[in-house]
C-alpha cells in the first residue's frame, strides 16, 4: 500500500491540509515548505488515491475538453498543452471531438456531464441565448477558448482582429495590389460560432479601408478553396493570398508551387496565421502570426481550476500576446 497524505504530513511535521495544498499547487503555503513536501512525496513514491479524493471532495479529478478535431496541428498542440498542465495539477483529461457540428457538441457536453467531470474547457461552434442558458444549467465551471461565447464566460485567446489587421498592413507594405482572403469557415456565418474567423476578416477589412480604391479584395469562403483560387488571374496584378490558418496556407503553397508551377513570393505571396510547429519544415518560410499556444493551454487549465477551487464571480482573463513572423513567402 502506498504512502498516505497523513504519513507525509507526519514526516514533514505539518498538517494534512498543508500537504494537500502543496500537492495540488494551491496558495497558502510557503515555497520552502511546499518544496520540502513535494520532495518527500517524490522520495516515498506518493501516488494520489483518486477514488478516495472523489469521495471525500465530490470530485473526479477530471477535466473535459471539447475541440473540433485534431486534423489542424494547432488543435493537437493545444490539447497537448492542456493535458500536460492538467496532469501537473493532478487532473486527468477527457477529450471529445465535435467535427464542428453543433448537435454533436451538445452530445459531447452531455457525455462529459454524465462522466461527472469537474469542469470543461470549450472550443464551441454553438452560439446564441439558448446555448448560453444551456451552459448555465450545466452548473459546471467552464472556460472558453478561441471562439468567444456571449455572456460571462472566461475566455482564453488573442486579439484576432488586431493581429490580422497588423498582418494585412504588413502585406500591403510589400506592395501587393490584390488580396485573396481564404477563410472556408465563413460559409457558416450566422449559423455557427466562428468568432475567431469573423474577427480575422474584420481585421483584414479594417486594414484595407484607407486603401479600398487602390487594393482589390477577394474573399473565398468555400470548403474547396483551392479550386476557387484556380479560377483567379493571380499573375495579372501583384497578388497575396492571406489565409486565416496555417493549414490552409500550406495547401495554398502546395497548389501554387507543385501544381501551378508558380514561384512564391515572386509570382504570388502567401500569408498564414497560427505559426504551427510543422512550419519549420516548410520552404519558403511562411509569413504568419505567432502566439503561444502552450501558454493558451496552460492558462485555460489555470483559469478553470481557479473556478473549481472557489474563485467568486466572473473573471475575464487577459488576452495573450501575438507577434508577426516575417518569412520568405511574401
Amino acid at each position: 500500500m502506498g504512502i498516505t497524505i497523513k504519513e507525509i504530513a507526519d514526516l514533514c511535521g505539518v498538517s494534512t491540509g498543508t500537504v494537500d495544498r502543496a500537492l495540488n499547487h494551491r496558495l497558502g503555503i510557503s515555497e520552502k515548505t511546499k518544496a520540502r513536501i513535494l520532495s518527500v512525496a517524490e522520495q516515498m513514491n506518493y501516488k494520489p488515491d483518486y477514488v478516495a479524493q472523489s469521495l471525500a471532495k465530490g470530485r473526479t479529478m477530471t477535466i473535459g475538453v471539447v475541440l473540433f478535431d485534431l486534423y489542424n496541428r494547432l488543435f493537437a498542440q493545444l490539447l497537448n498543452a492542456i493535458e500536460t498542465e492538467a496532469r501537473k495539477r493532478g487532473y486527468f483529461v477527457d477529450v471529445v471531438l465535435t467535427d464542428k457540428q453543433p448537435e454533436e457538441e451538445i452530445n459531447c457536453l452531455h457525455h462529459l456531464v454524465n462522466r461527472k467531470v469537474d469542469g470543461i474547457i470549450l472550443f464551441s461552434v454553438n452560439q446564441g441565448l439558448d446555448f448560453q442558458n444551456y451552459l448555465t444549467n450545466l452548473s459546471l465551471p467552464i472556460v472558453t477558448i478561441c471562439n468567444r461565447i456571449e455572456g460571462d464566460w472566461p475566455y482564453i485567446g488573442i486579439d484576432d482582429r488586431a493581429a490580422m489587421k497588423e498582418a494585412t498592413l504588413h502585406v500591403l507594405s510589400k506592395g501587393y495590389k490584390q488580396i485573396v482572403f481564404v477563410c472556408p469557415p465563413l460559409a457558416y456565418l450566422k449559423t455557427r460560432n466562428i468568432h475567431t474567423q469573423e474577427e480575422r476578416l474584420k481585421g483584414c477589412i479594417e486594414a484595407l479601408e484607407p486603401f479600398k480604391s487602390e487594393i482589390g479584395l477577394t474573399i473565398i469562403d468555400v470548403k474547396d478553396y483551392i479550386n476557387s483560387i484556380a479560377t483567379l488571374p493571380l499573375e495579372r496584378e501583384r497578388t497575396a493570398i492571406m489565409c486565416t490558418c496555417d493549414i490552409h496556407a500550406l495547401e495554398v503553397l502546395h497548389y501554387l508551387q507543385d501544381i501551378r508551377g508558380l514561384h512564391v513570393p515572386e509570382a504570388v505571396g502567401v500569408m498564414g496565421f497560427d505559426d504551427i510547429d510543422v512550419l519549420k519544415y516548410v520552404k519558403p518560410k511562411l509569413s504568419t502570426v505567432e502566439y503561444n499556444v502552450e501558454e493558451m493551454g496552460r492558462l485555460a487549465v489555470d483559469s478553470l481550476l481557479r473556478q473549481m477551487n472557489g474563485a467568486q464571480g466572473y473573471q475575464q482573463e487577459p488576452l495573450l500576446s501575438y507577434s508577426l513572423v516575417v518569412g520568405q513567402s511574401l
